[in-house]
């Protein structure tokens, strides 16, 4: 069975930065595209960013473009997202997936962004910026 741990949320100021993991169990990283989720209060959960080690793709969507970065340790079969420059807009509890690559350039993709049915979710951790 498949399962995915997300550890290393908290509480940062704003323009502070943070890393969070995912860590995957039961079978190898490199066999799933890879990506994160969030969900601000009151709000729908959405994806902010993916990796497709076997399509060579990442995509960032517009709102942490250029302050998140995702990246993928096949060695530790653990999935990463640095945060930087946060900001209180990006208080949300983030949770990692896992795609199974069934189709290509579908899951992860820079015309779709973050797509799909995704097969399997961690529990989520909390990040909380304040302002």
């Amino acid at each position: 069975e498949v399962q995915l741990v997300e550890s290393g949320g908290g509480l940062v100021q704003a323009g502070g930065s943070l890393r969070i993991s995912c860590t995957v169990s039961g079978s190898n990283i490199d066999n799933y595209i890879m990506g994160w989720f969030r969900q601000p209060p009151g709000e729908k959960y959405r994806g902010i960013t993916c990796i497709s080690t076997s399509e060579s793709i990442t995509y960032y969507t517009d709102a942490v473009k250029g302050r998140f970065t995702i990246s993928s340790d096949s060695a530790k079969n653990t999935m990463y997202l640095q945060m930087n420059s946060l900001e209180p807009e990006d208080t949300a509890v983030y949770y990692c997936a896992a795609a199974k690559p069934l189709l290509k350039n579908f899951y992860c993709s820079t015309e779709r962004g973050v797509y799909g049915t995704w097969d399997y979710w961690g529990h989520g951790t909390q990040v909380t910026v304040s302002s």
